[in-house]
């Protein structure tokens, strides 16, 4: 007979270093009575001496009662792979994993998004993703005419690496972008200032939403974009397009970008499965970690789905 897979009730939370979101979340769980453990990735390992097949760090063998999957870092192909499969495994072992392995995979890799944004009907940007020089020049060539093309990393964040494209001549050399190329149909947008909007969903929810303005037409709070609330009938479809964008790439919770060109339509840009939420805090009254953690511990114990934070 197996050996039976022991559950604790701790709430494992995922991240490469202890961030102010992390903190956040330690504290939002401990107020409602919760204990958590913390560590990224890296450090869990698959090994068969245990009925899991997992080890987690302070956890003997047993699982967590759920998990929040805060960041993953960089790595080779091999480290992410396993990364990824230890929180496939965790979600087969019926763990709760928010964000699934499936979602992240889904949101990390920008290609991916825009198919699954694209499939369900979601207005984004026309993107085009190709590997090797010859097939993004002959992109350019073909789509320049109708205005410039935005380059991306495919698994960049906060604004790092982002380039117009004007030419043949903007393109990188391969090596820099690892081969592949991601070209995005540049959206107009009136400006300076220039804007786009950040909505915040858990669990089905919308707990918040900011514009984020700046001079130039990036507009990452981490590149310098300061944050501001969003009134008026705007948020409505804001609300809307984000929940529709949240469910075609099965996130629980996630933070959507989301640009209004000249004429006024709404496109979305990118769906963020493990969003840092510190500017948006600013200009919400509700606590985004505490409104994850009573969504959690509401899946994975019911009875604390009333119970008031200490």
């Amino acid at each position: 007979m197996a050996e039976q897979v022991l559950t604790s009730d701790k709430i494992l939370i995922v991240s490469d270093k202890a961030d102010r979101q992390v903190k956040q979340l330690r504290r939002a769980f401990r107020e409602r009575g919760a204990e958590t453990i913390f560590c990224p990735l890296a450090d869990i390992a698959f090994d068969t001496r245990y009925p899991s097949g997992i080890a987690i760090p302070d956890l003997d063998g047993a699982l967590p009662a759920g998990v929040i999957v805060r960041s993953i870092s960089a790595g080779t192909f091999e480290a992410v792979t396993r990364r990824l499969g230890l929180l496939h495994a965790l979600a087969h072992l019926e763990v709760p994993v928010w964000n699934s392995a499936k979602a992240i995979e889904r949101c990390v890799d920008k290609s991916t998004t825009t198919f699954f944004l694209a499939n369900a009907g979601i207005p984004t940007p026309e993107t085009f993703a190709v590997e090797g020089p010859g097939n993004a020049r002959a992109i350019v060539e073909r789509e320049i005419s109708r205005g410039p093309l935005v380059l991306k990393p495919l698994f960049g964040s906060q604004g790092r690496g982002i380039r117009l494209v004007r030419s043949i001549e903007d393109l990188p050399d391969p090596e820099e972008i690892d081969n592949v190329y991601y070209l995005q149909r540049f959206v107009t947008r009136s400006g300076p200032p220039y804007r786009d909007y950040r909505i915040f969903v858990s669990n089905g929810e919308i707990l918040g939403m900011m514009g984020r303005c700046a001079d130039g037409w990036i507009t990452n709070i981490a590149r310098g974009a300061t944050a501001e609330p969003v009134t008026g009938p705007l948020r409505q479809k804001l609300e809307e397009l984000a929940l529709a964008a949240t469910a075609a790439v099965g996130a629980d919770f996630a933070g959507i970008d989301i640009v209004q060109g000249c004429e006024g339509n709404l496109l979305v840009l990118e769906v963020n499965s493990m969003p840092a939420w510190t500017g948006l805090q600013s200009v919400v009254p509700v606590r985004i970690a505490d409104c994850i953690a009573r969504a959690m511990l509401a899946l994975v114990d019911p009875d604390m789905k009333q119970r008031p934070a200490a």
